[in-house]
């Protein structure tokens, strides 16, 4: 990535400094930022536990600013509750979902950062106590992430084996030649509902996130979602190592993230699958997850119950 002195203006503040960090176990605020490195169970080799410390970099990029909305994020408060030690493995997996739990007490809503998709199921669970029955899920994704086994590409197979009702499960953005006919039928047997690539073309992503959480959320439960930055074409996010051409552009993928942020059953979302260190020299992807972060936040300044 190209790197160069930024210059300061105390007229224009940069959406780092707006976050917090924190190591204060008993703080509160808004939003809780929290970094999951996992990488070792990743199907394809990856060195995306570099990337919470690289979108946290990225930020220094931006303002809080969100000119569409008139919304300065700034008002939203955001803690930085640091990188959980070692998050892969059983033990790894522990200590994710104890920070996962212990932010959900402190915070409406908690931003992972990862890391690979296999976050999504400590994250999730800690985020739940452990009590799965009661939630949704809506995953943003290229793929079921159906697998057997204990990898990336499993762990939505993996929640709904611990409980999570497979009727609550949404996603959106499964490509073509991206799967196989034996997960996408296990898809359909456990009741997730599936929206293809080819069926959101020219499709407006506030009816695709509203049918969603219309889904997961049903009777008002918990939802969380996760942003697999996979789902996006490849051009956009070279630091994916599993995007192909053809997906989702990161500007639909912004949109859905400041959609579902927007609604208070929205207890988590994570954003995975980046290598930063396979990025492009211009950092566009470590960049689209930072940008995904502030627009996270401008959805949770929309919240109804949000001054």
């Amino acid at each position: 990535m190209i790197t160069h002195t930024l210059p300061s203006d105390p007229l224009w503040p940069r959406a780092s400094a707006w976050l917090k960090a924190s190591s204060n176990t008993l703080a509160e605020g808004d939003i809780a930022l929290l970094g999951v490195p996992a990488f070792r169970s990743s199907i394809t080799p990856t060195g995306a536990h570099e990337t919470p410390a690289a979108v946290r970099e990225a930020l220094k990029r931006y303002s809080t600013y969100s000119a569409s909305r008139d919304i300065d994020v700034a008002t939203v408060s955001a803690i930085d509750l640091g990188d959980v030690d070692e998050p892969d493995g059983a033990d790894g997996h522990t200590r994710v979902s104890a920070a996962a739990s212990d932010a959900e007490s402190r915070f409406p809503l908690l931003i992972a950062i990862g890391g690979d998709n296999s976050v999504t199921l400590p994250v999730m669970t800690g985020l739940a106590h452990g009590d799965l029955g009661g939630w949704g899920l809506v995953t943003v994704d290229a793929h079921h992430d159906l697998r057997d086994g204990e990898s990336n590409g499993s762990p939505v197979r993996q929640l709904v084996a611990d409980g999570l009702p497979g009727e609550h499960v949404v996603q959106i953005g499964i490509a073509d030649f991206a799967n196989s006919p034996e997960y996408a039928k296990r898809a359909r047997d456990l009741g997730i509902t599936v929206m293809t690539r080819a069926s959101l073309r020219g499709r407006n992503m506030a009816e695709a996130a509203e049918e969603a959480l219309r889904i997961a959320g049903h009777g008002g439960r918990p939802v969380y979602v996760d942003l697999d930055v996979d789902v996006c074409d490849r051009a956009e996010v070279p630091g994916c190592p599993a995007a192909a051409p053809g997906g989702i552009t990161a500007d639909e993928l912004r949109q859905l993230a400041q959609l579902f942020a927007s609604d208070t059953r929205v207890r988590g979302i994570d954003i995975t699958e980046i290598d930063a260190t396979i990025d492009a020299e211009d950092g566009r992807t470590v960049r689209l997850a930072a940008l995904l972060v502030l627009e996270i936040a401008t959805g949770y300044a929309l919240r109804p119950d949000v001054s």
